[in-house]
């Protein structure tokens, strides 16, 4: 098995990280939990990779994926991904995103994470 199932069903794990992936191409950076931003690396990975294809078929995929979430300048996920984050890293072959470990949180003693664009 490729992926974590973060205690979750199929379809909640996938709204999540839908969610989660939009939050970082708009914002840039997030915290979450270890595993979660583990996971969540090698979508947006995905999702830069086939953004730097530049063309009508990858805006249709990355349409699919993302949800309609609008920035404060009006712009939305997909036309930041395609007009910013993409372009950033035409030279570069994978290994868009960081993952940092920050602390340990209080009451459940889950490891976070801070998962960034570089």
């Amino acid at each position: 098995m490729w992926n974590r199932r973060l205690g979750r069903t199929a379809d909640h794990r996938e709204a999540l990280l839908r969610n989660m992936a939009t939050d970082l191409i708009i914002k840039g950076k997030i915290e979450t939990t270890e595993m979660k931003a583990k996971e969540l690396r090698s979508v947006v990975d995905h999702l830069i990779s086939v953004a730097k294809k530049n063309d009508l078929a990858a805006r249709r995929q990355a349409v699919a994926y993302l949800r309609n979430v609008t920035t404060k300048d009006g712009k939305n996920a997909v036309q930041v991904l395609f007009d910013e984050v993409a372009p950033r890293y035409k030279d570069r072959n994978g290994g868009y995103t960081r993952v940092t470990k920050t602390y340990i949180r209080r009451g459940d003693a889950a490891p976070m994470a801070t998962i960034e664009l570089l």
